[in-house]
């Protein structure tokens, strides 16, 4: 499992010219499932996630964690974060998990979250989505487990 965090003003994404999920200030999280991920990987995904501390604190040190700043997360599916890259032009996605497998796996990630405390807003599985995000920093991070 695979997660990108940007963290963000504001970020939204939108599938058929409708706003599907939008949240203020937080983190984006573009989430990849491989093949064999399971539910443990998905609830260490999102403790890690909610208890990183890379927000700032009264004197602008990265020292607080989303729930410490009332923040709010977006989390996008992305099966192209297993995108390899490494022969020929064209990538291979042959370690990202199926649709079937990713779709609970990814549920579950978000119900963690919420479960955490954070309030959740979702891009749609398998949609042709359009995000939109206004990076803070720039802030971006790679969590892998």
């Amino acid at each position: 499992m695979k997660a990108v965090l940007q963290r963000v003003t504001e970020a939204s994404v939108t599938v058929d010219n409708k706003i599907v999920g939008s949240i203020g200030a937080g983190w984006l999280i573009l989430l990849g499932i491989a093949k064999g991920d399971d539910r443990t990987k998905a609830e260490w995904m999102a403790e890690k996630c909610v208890g990183l501390r890379a927000f700032n604190d009264e004197v602008g040190k990265m020292n607080r964690s989303i729930r410490d700043v009332n923040g709010s997360i977006l989390v996008v599916s992305q099966f192209t974060l297993y995108g390899d890259c490494q022969k020929g032009r064209r990538p291979s996605f042959d370690s990202a998990a199926s649709p079937e497998e990713a779709n609970p796996l990814y549920e579950y990630f978000c119900h963690q979250l919420e479960w955490l405390g954070v309030h959740v807003d979702r891009g749609k599985f398998r949609a042709d989505m359009k995000v939109r995000l206004l990076n803070d920093g720039p802030i971006t991070l790679i969590i892998e487990r």
